[in-house]
């Protein structure tokens, strides 16, 4: 603000000493020095038109807008900053201790599959270890269990044989009691009979007895069998989670020094990759240095993932609601110079915070922009502009930065239609205004240009000389009367 009216008081001083300049360079008849009777008297113009070419928006740095049909009642606007969404930030840790070799640098692009670091652990080889003595625990069972086949079948054909010879000795026993009962036979063959029929019938109660017990050692066999290949898988997928591969990969056969081995054998170090695209964000330790297991190596962002965060006053609670239409504008009304343009806009739907600040007395409003200007950026601050009622009229309207003030009169700068090289200065007929955009109700129509940037320079160059008009020269300096 203080340059600005250091700015204005400097021009007040010069219009004089250029008036003055001016006045010396004419002759007595009103001409040029250089040129005196080179030019008839100017033909008087209109009192309040200025002429710009150019040179004179060049130097002066003037601007234009055009004016705008906008719901200024209806229209609120809140402070604000853009922010990260909770979903654009993602932080890479250690999956397991180890050294720290960075293969990427702060601020740096990476694209998905990216190498980001490397991890030389001792706990990945234990993890390896592990997986080892789970195949070969897998494979003492997988040639447990197929010893049972060749075992069952054996038992099988032992007890058919013990289940013919029972029935032959039944046989005999029973023949040698029909020749007792009939008188003839012998004694000690009917015992001998007996006796290796009870003993083939030992004999069988006995295969039979080891045959349940076989079932049972294999049916436990296969328990431990289906336990180990699940710690092999468990192992796999642990491994997988470390190295950032899916578990088909890592159990690829491939080719190293030492032959043919699974994948997971032949990894050495971790080598970590990006997930997504992004942004390296920042890094959590410096190369070669060891880390704890979950320890912060770097973190990537997503610049595409903003949103913009305002605080609204929570006595506008009741016009507020989720879905409304709102803007993000830049923070100076500019249209010129390194600021951001005025009509560098984004567009969103209003979305309400869950909660308000009692302190404060206000309440959180949220935006996701459809699509990103370049100078959207987290931390930038920026105004939130709301229409809380789309139907209502719009009415012509023009920036506030584009009315001046001369004395009590506010005043605004009409580029000429018929004439871009011209301004016209008009007393402004101002209605409501937003805090930023102000209605105008009479002196403009649809599409007409107003002087944005620069307006200041014109209300001093013309403040007091309006029923003189004036021009400006190339340089930027303010001179009454037409041009010559």
């Amino acid at each position: 603000m203080n340059h600005i009216l250091k700015l204005g008081t400097c021009m007040v001083l010069l219009v004089p000493i250029m008036l003055t300049s001016c006045d010396r360079d004419r002759g007595s008849d009103g001409t040029s020095g250089s040129e005196s009777g080179a030019h008839d008297a100017p033909v008087p113009g209109d009192s309040n038109r200025i002429a710009i070419p150019h040179s004179v928006r060049a130097n002066l740095g003037i601007s234009f807008v055009t004016v705008e049909r906008r719901q200024i009642e209806q229209t609120l606007r809140a402070p604000g900053r853009f922010e990260y969404l909770p979903t654009a930030r993602r932080e890479y840790r250690t999956p397991v201790p180890g050294r720290v070799e960075l293969l990427v640098q702060q601020f740096d692009r990476v694209e998905a599959g990216t190498s980001l670091y490397r991890i030389d652990s001792p706990a990945w080889r234990d993890v390896q270890q592990d997986i080892v003595e789970a195949e070969a625990t897998l494979r003492r069972l997988e040639a447990k269990h197929a010893t049972f086949d060749p075992l069952w079948a054996a038992h099988e054909r032992h007890e058919t044989s013990l289940h013919e010879t029972v029935r032959v000795w039944e046989e005999r026993v029973e023949q040698l009691q029909s020749l007792r009962e009939a008188g003839g036979g012998r004694i000690n063959e009917m015992a001998e009979a007996r006796s290796s029929l009870a003993t083939t019938r030992a004999e069988l109660a006995n295969v039979q007895e080891k045959k349940a017990t076989l079932e049972a050692e294999r049916a436990q066999t296969i328990a431990e069998l289906d336990a180990a290949n699940s710690r092999k898988n468990f192992l796999l997928d642990s491994a997988a989670a470390i190295v950032g591969l899916q578990h088909d990969s890592l159990i690829e056969i491939v080719r190293t020094d030492h032959g043919e081995e699974p994948r997971w054998m032949a990894i050495n170090t971790i080598e970590i990759y990006a997930a997504e695209a992004g942004v390296v964000e920042s890094l959590g330790l410096t190369n070669g240095s060891w880390a704890d297991e979950k320890s912060t190596v770097l973190s990537i962002v997503r610049p595409d993932q903003l949103r913009f965060r305002a605080s609204a006053l929570q006595s506008d609670l009741g016009a507020l609601s989720d879905g409304l239409p709102a803007h993000i504008v830049p923070p100076t009304p500019t249209a010129t110079g390194r600021a951001v343009r005025l009509q560098e806009t984004m567009s969103g739907r209003l979305a309400i915070g869950l909660a308000g600040d009692p302190n404060d007395r206000t309440l959180e409003l949220f935006v996701v922009p459809t699509e990103l200007k370049s100078w959207a950026r987290p931390g930038v601050t920026a105004q939130l502009e709301i229409v809380t009622d789309e139907a209502a009229q719009a009415e012509l309207a023009v920036p506030l930065a584009a009315v001046q003030r001369d004395g009590l009169h506010p005043v605004i700068f009409r580029r000429n239609p018929d004439n871009p090289d011209e301004a016209i200065r008009i007393e402004a007929d101002l209605g409501m205004d937003d805090g930023r955009w102000v209605a105008l109700l009479s002196g403009v129509r649809d599409g007409d240009e107003v002087v944005l940037d620069g307006a200041f320079q014109l209300m001093l160059a013309t403040s007091g000389t309006i029923q003189k008009g004036g021009h400006f020269h190339p340089d930027g300096t303010f001179h009454e009367g037409e041009d010559e």
